[in-house]
């Protein structure tokens, strides 16, 4: 049975758990029918046009896990931002490890969207909320049609959250290959601040695919900073698909930090309805072998007075590919916007390749719009200089590459993941070098 077959199937077998008189009941039906109707994207279609799934679709995932494989923190320690107090969302093969977590309703909503979806108390914000920004194609669709649980984080008005909040997924390899669709909600309410980190890990040769959607609100002068750590091993693909609508006056930060797994498609969508947003999207993409990442991103600037700032960086080696396909949509109406896009990639094998697309859609007379890209190699005379001053060609090229990271780098707001990124890229550079960016 393909894929595509199975999920539909299954989802006749979870629509007969559920609670039909769910706000959200209708909403997966409809859903499904449009998964159904369009199956999954292939190179014919414009967005996926240098991104192919075949080789991770032929894979028999199981779609609802057979048992629970309790984790125990020491073995997992290192994959969590241990160096400071944080609430934890954590899953194992997609259901709630309580152990592994640490959740709240003190003050704010930190929990499960498996709560949120069936108790009462929480069925205004889902009515509100859930799917109202999250686009119809058929990969989104088919996460909404099997959305059961994942994070719901609610931070009411006039809040800062004392401390980062990590969401974190893993799979353990109870299932000869395993297909989990977590669904995250946040919403952050007027003049509140919020930290979030996300994080899936494999721990398992098994194969698995991650099928991802999260919604995010970021209401009228709200600051969001989320950042994404994607370094799962080579067995491991994952399709993230992030919403973000913003309000009048809010700043809200994407960083998404790619470094493993081995088909990484990161789709992020800033929806700017307000004067005087600012939205910025970050990226540090290094990976290796037959790795694949793939950022598709875009910022649709609505109303007048706003800015955007994207500037992705990507280090290609082996025979790994990467693919960015940025567009900026300026309307009519978003005069003064401020927009910046950039996409600079080096190409350390001559095996490796990058495909980018930066768009522009301008509707506006009165902007200032810019965006470019750049594919090379590193700068031989910048070389040759370090070289000559004793620096081993290694460590020159670690240096060269540290510092071609550095704008994305610079914005990061939490310390110790500032830390914990710059050891992930000194390993992956194969460097061990005493400084941080």
């Amino acid at each position: 049975m393909e894929l595509k077959d199975k999920l539909v199937s299954s989802f006749m077998v979870l629509e007969d758990r559920l609670d039909i008189d769910s706000p959200v009941h209708d909403i997966r039906s409809e859903a499904i029918k449009t998964f159904e109707t369009n199956g999954f994207p292939g190179k014919k279609d414009e967005a996926w046009k240098y991104t192919s799934l075949k080789s991770v679709l032929k894979h028999d995932y199981s779609v609802f896990p057979k048992q629970e494989n309790a984790l125990d923190y020491q073995d997992v320690k290192k994959y969590f931002i241990h160096d400071i107090d944080t609430y934890k969302i954590v899953f194992v093969d997609g259901k709630y490890s309580s152990y592994l977590s640490e959740t709240t309703h003190e003050g704010i909503d930190v929990c499960l969207m498996s709560s949120a979806l069936n108790k009462p108390k929480y069925r205004l914000i889902i009515e509100n909320y859930f799917n109202k920004i999250a686009t119809k194609d058929s990969v989104t669709s088919l996460n909404t049609a099997f959305s059961q649980e994942g994070a719901y984080i609610h931070i009411p008005k006039n809040k800062l959250v004392a401390k980062p909040i990590q969401i974190i997924h893993f799979a353990t390899g109870n299932e000869s290959a395993l297909m989990l669709q977590p669904r995250n909600l946040i919403v952050v309410d007027e003049n509140s601040h919020v930290q979030i980190i996300e994080r899936h890990q494999s721990l398992t040769e098994n194969p698995v695919l991650t099928n991802s959607v999260t919604e995010i609100y970021a209401n009228k002068r709200a600051i969001v900073d989320y950042y994404k750590i994607q370094n799962d091993n080579e067995h491991a693909s994952l399709i993230d698909s992030t919403f973000i609508n913003q309000k009048r006056e809010s700043h809200a930060s994407v960083h998404t930090f790619s470094f493993g797994g081995k088909l990484t498609r990161n789709n992020l969508n800033f929806y700017q309805n307000g004067e005087r947003i600012d939205s910025t999207l970050k990226g540090i993409t290094i990976i290796g072998n037959k790795q694949h990442v793939d950022h598709n991103t875009l910022v649709h600037h609505i109303e007048p007075n706003c800015e955007s700032h994207q500037d992705y960086k990507g280090i290609f080696a082996d025979s790994s590919t990467g693919v960015f396909n940025g567009k900026v949509l300026v309307d009519k109406e978003a005069q003064k916007t401020n927009a910046f896009q950039a996409n600079n990639n080096i190409l350390v094998s001559d095996k490796a390749s990058i495909n980018t697309k930066p768009q522009l859609e301008i509707f506006a007379d009165d902007v200032k719009c810019s965006h470019g890209c750049t594919i090379g190699q590193l700068d031989e005379s910048a070389m040759f200089y370090m070289r000559s001053r004793g620096i081993p060609e290694k460590e020159a090229k670690a240096l060269l590459m540290f510092a071609f990271s550095n704008n994305v780098m610079s914005s990061v707001k939490v310390p110790e993941i500032k830390e914990r990124i710059t050891k992930i890229i000194a390993n992956k550079l194969g460097v061990n070098i005493g400084f941080d960016l």
